[in-house]
């Protein structure tokens, strides 16, 4: 029996009686307010806005999240088991930018990119990955004695 609670520990089960019900976040709506707001080419608010609240171009922005998206497809907007979308590559990672911009938390963010808990921490898990093996070549350099 050990073993057996060993090999599920850490899997998701699915649905099992005296769980919660899943919370509905309207990420759908979220995720299109946060296109219009500043992914759209007339978006609401200006490129300084969104460098202003992400801390980040908006151009590098979609560059990493290309990068991102091309090396790990947890990142890319699929379909569920039941056909329902899930969450866009933009609402991932505007979430991840800002809990690294700000310290934020995963339950800070859920305000802004509509998402529960466990997926914000897993986007940053991935994302972490993702940024370290994509450039730490170029970018992510050990510092020189110089430096130190």
């Amino acid at each position: 029996m050990a073993l057996q609670d060993e090999e599920n520990h850490g899997r998701r089960r699915g649905s099992q009686v005296g769980r919660r019900w899943n919370v509905d976040r309207h990420r759908h709506s979220r995720g299109k307010n946060l296109l219009e707001d500043y992914f759209i080419p007339t978006s609401l608010y200006y490129d300084v806005d969104f460098r202003r609240r992400f801390r980040i171009q908006p151009h590098l922005f979609n560059k990493v999240m290309h990068d991102i998206c091309n090396y790990d497809a947890y990142f890319v907007q699929n379909c569920d088991a039941v056909g329902i979308l899930g969450l866009l590559p933009e609402q991932k990672l505007t979430a991840v930018i800002r809990m690294l911009a700000y310290g934020a938390s995963a339950d800070q963010v859920d305000e802004i990119a509509r998402m529960g808990k466990s997926t914000t921490l897993e986007a940053l898990v991935r994302f972490c990955q993702a940024v370290e093996t994509l450039y730490t070549r170029d970018y992510l350099c050990r510092p020189t004695p110089r430096d130190l």
